[in-house]
């Protein structure tokens, strides 16, 4: 038996998820020229992941995504956002720029505003696909079910 949804589902997921996670990449790394940033992108990260679990289910996607590679950039995110705060702190005060701003409205104009946006998304990103994932695989009144 298959799991998750109908085929028809399954396939307009595998279109749209690259989409989604190219959109959400696109709000991490311009988050410091228009609306957008690490975490707005983060959750637009998850959604797309979130997408994958509810269409072809939590097996399949486990596949895909597992548990160590969400554990890995969930502390790769904050551990790269402690470090642009640190670095900041040694080089005069902490979270300072230590970076060239470079020319306005470009992409590497605002020193380390990125860096915290790309720890930021990555964070966020792979927290809420692990709450939901949680949510998912310890859903209440389960075990009612199976008596």
């Amino acid at each position: 038996m298959t799991q998750g949804m109908s085929l028809i589902v399954k396939t307009i997921t595998r279109l749209v998820t690259s989409f989604i996670t190219l959109f959400g990449i696109y709000i991490v790394l311009y988050g410091h020229v228009s609306p957008g940033g690490g975490f707005a992108g983060g959750v637009i990260l998850s959604a797309g992941m979130i997408l994958l679990l509810l269409a072809f289910g939590r097996e399949q996607t486990m596949k895909i995504i597992s548990h160590s590679a969400l554990v890995i950039w969930d502390s790769a995110g904050a551990l790269a956002f402690l470090t642009v705060a640190v670095v900041g702190y040694l080089a005069g005060d902490f979270f300072i720029n230590f970076l060239s701003t470079g020319e306005p409205y470009r992409l590497a104009s605002a020193g380390t505003i990125p860096l915290s946006n790309m720890a930021i998304g990555a964070k966020v990103g792979a927290g809420l696909f692990g709450v939901f994932l949680a949510l998912a695989i310890f859903r209440p009144g389960r075990h009612q079910e199976e008596e």
